[in-house]
């Protein structure tokens, strides 16, 4: 590492030197860059703690009031600044610049080339989806669509300890990742991530259960997206017009997918005007989590049949 600091960070090398000086600055940067927040965090605060934990190797459910007032050596600084260095100047999400992202308390490998994980999906599989699956221990097969990183499917394997999980995704890139993290979790007897233009791959394949975290961002949504956003590969974003293109085809296609007493988990984020305005004759459950009541809707086998009929 080359002995003279960045310019970005050289003054706080020399003049910071505690845990609780650093953190500081930290927030400073991050407001005066006008961060955008919300892959894992959602506040400066969690996250430049969390980007320390890092830096310093340390678990990230640490707590740091007793260290605060502990001193660092220089080259833990320079580790830190960098991190904030890049994360202001790049506008880099902080899971892109770790290579890994925590859901549901579980780490997950990432890079640019997948979604950085945060589907309030995983908060509904926590609890089994309770009280729609009546019997966990009977959903003996599922389908991931847009897997992505695979998170989704690892934890629905974690969830339902008898099922099958098949997660699909188009991008061989993102699947790679997928296939990391399937057998950083043990799970390549249980979980196949397999490339797939949504269902091609599953044919002839039925499951009890279909959760899916799609692209579902309308194209006016898509302008607007922070630098952060911007990072993350557009084919993992973008619905289309209305957010919708991708939906359609799951929605269309679900029901020859699903056994009789089968189940469809879509989420759908801040599209649900849209939504509504574009399957007006459906009428799904609405599964509230910690942060919305109209993100994420479920439909059974029945009503999905009736649709595609």
């Amino acid at each position: 590492m080359s002995a003279t600091p960045h310019p970005f960070y050289a003054e706080a090398l020399t003049e910071l030197a505690s845990t609780r000086d650093v953190l500081r600055w930290a927030l400073s940067q991050f407001h005066r860059h006008e961060l955008s927040f919300g892959h894992g965090s959602d506040n400066a605060s969690d996250e430049a703690i969390y980007l320390l934990l890092h830096s310093l190797h340390l678990p990230i459910d640490t707590a740091l009031d007793p260290f605060l007032d502990a001193r660092l050596t220089r080259s833990e600084k320079i580790a830190f600044f960098e991190l904030i260095r890049r994360r202001c100047e790049e506008r880099l999400p902080a899971a892109y610049l770790t290579g890994e992202a925590w859901l549901q308390g579980l780490r997950f490998k990432v890079s640019p080339d997948c979604i950085v994980p945060r589907s309030p999906i995983a908060e509904l599989l926590s609890t089994q989806l309770a009280p729609w699956v009546e019997a966990p221990h009977a959903i003996h097969s599922v389908l991931d669509v847009c897997t992505g990183s695979g998170c989704l499917a690892i934890l629905a394997a974690l969830t339902f300890p008898n099922a099958q999980v098949d997660g699909v995704d188009i991008s061989t890139a993102a699947l790679a990742i997928a296939k990391d993290n399937i057998q950083d979790y043990d799970l390549s007897d249980r979980v196949c991530a397999l490339e797939s233009n949504l269902y091609q791959a599953v044919q002839n394949k039925k499951y009890d259960l279909i959760i899916s975290n799609p692209p579902y961002v309308n194209e006016g949504s898509m302008q607007a997206l922070p630098s952060e956003y911007l990072h993350e590969p557009r084919l993992a974003l973008a619905g289309g017009d209305d957010g919708m293109d991708l939906v359609r085809i799951i929605l269309a296609q679900a029901a020859d997918h699903l056994t009789e007493n089968g189940l469809l988990v879509l989420e759908i984020g801040n599209e649900y005007d849209n939504f509504c305005s574009a399957f007006p004759e459906l009428d799904p459950v609405w599964l509230s989590t910690e942060t919305a009541d109209d993100q994420i809707l479920l439909l059974n086998y029945d009503q999905l049949r009736a649709f595609s009929a």
